[in-house]
């Protein structure tokens, strides 16, 4: 426990340090491939927290980083033509206010993360796999038609949306405010894991017999934990939009889904900070495979067999030696 401790405090210093001293040298492509890290790693926070606490695989949580990205991009639209939102049965208008853009995503996500786990609840294995897979792929060629905004050709958004106090704009400040999310977010999941709901989560997965004997209605914890990986995965895909100043149908793809999945087997399936680690990972050998050929994606490929093979706890379980009760 101590061991792997370190290594997350490590972890967090090395996200905090490596965009300061990039700052330092004047490094501002350094300081936003670091945040797009960190936008990464809450995404997989979120699909952690389904798949390696609730033991449920989902291949379609792209359908809530999307729907995090147009919920900030659609807002941001008609704040800047200024064209009101929705005219009845009340005039609501656009907003270029990140705290409000975030609120709305979570809260949406929430919302088509419970309509979607409800439905995709009632299945189990290979046919819950497909079910969020095909909402995800219903919502990604909606959006291909939506030609209001943009279309294939997705929405760009003219400046980022702004902070109280802080000019977005500049890389480091943006990167602070996604680094304090992400320690927001680590936090609560880590609270809720050891929580006596978590602890009834965790138990469901492994015997749901069991759970039932002492009144727990498996079906309800396996939605809520749902709703919460949603909503996590949504307040992603706005940070995702804010720091691209752009959204796209891309995002609801099941490519997007498979990348999020990625960076948590990477880092580990059930440790809070695994798929932090996998993000960092992903992002590091994107930069630097990407630039010896545009096919980095087969290093990529051979990278997660090695850890699917031979550290089957992620980069955590490696280095940390030991399995989680989640694994």
């Amino acid at each position: 426990m101590r061991k792997e401790s370190l290594l997350n405090a490590a972890l967090l210093v090395v996200l905090l340090a490596f965009p300061l001293w990039a700052w330092f040298v004047d490094e501002p492509f350094l300081i936003t491939l670091t945040t797009r890290a960190i936008v990464f790693a809450i995404a997989g926070i979120g699909l952690n927290f389904a798949l390696g606490f609730g033991g449920l695989v989902s291949l379609g949580h792209a359908a809530f980083f999307g729907l995090g990205g147009y919920v900030v991009g659609v807002l941001a639209f008609h704040a800047q033509t200024y064209t009101p939102l929705m005219e009845w049965p009340f005039a609501i208008g656009g907003t270029k206010s990140m705290p409000v853009t975030w609120l709305t995503a979570i809260v949406l996500s929430t919302v088509l993360a419970f309509a979607i786990g409800a439905l995709s609840l009632r299945t189990t294995g290979v046919y819950f796999i497909m079910i969020t897979l095909a909402f995800a792929q219903m919502l990604f060629y909606f959006t291909i038609s939506w030609s209001t905004y943009g279309g294939e050709d997705g929405l760009s958004l003219y400046v980022r949306n702004g902070f109280p106090g802080l000019n977005t704009m500049d890389p480091i400040q943006f990167f602070a405010i996604c680094y304090v999310i992400l320690l927001i977010v680590l936090f609560i999941v880590f609270s809720i894991s050891r929580s006596s709901f978590g602890l009834a989560l965790g138990a469901s997965r492994q015997n749901e017999e069991r759970i039932q004997a002492v009144g727990q209605v498996p079906f309800r914890l396996y939605l809520t934990a749902f709703a919460i990986s949603g909503a996590i995965t949504g307040l992603a895909g706005a940070l995702f939009a804010d720091l691209n100043r752009f959204v796209s149908p891309t995002m609801f793809s099941w490519q997007t889904s498979g990348e999020i999945m990625v960076f948590v087997i990477l880092g580990g399936v059930g440790r809070v900070f695994g798929p932090v680690a996998g993000a960092v990972l992903f992002i590091l050998l994107e930069h630097t495979l990407g630039g010896l050929s545009e096919f980095w994606h087969i290093y990529l490929g051979a990278v997660l067999l090695g850890v699917v093979l031979f550290a089957r706890g992620g980069l955590y379980g490696m280095i940390a030696g030991r399995e989680v009760a989640h694994d």
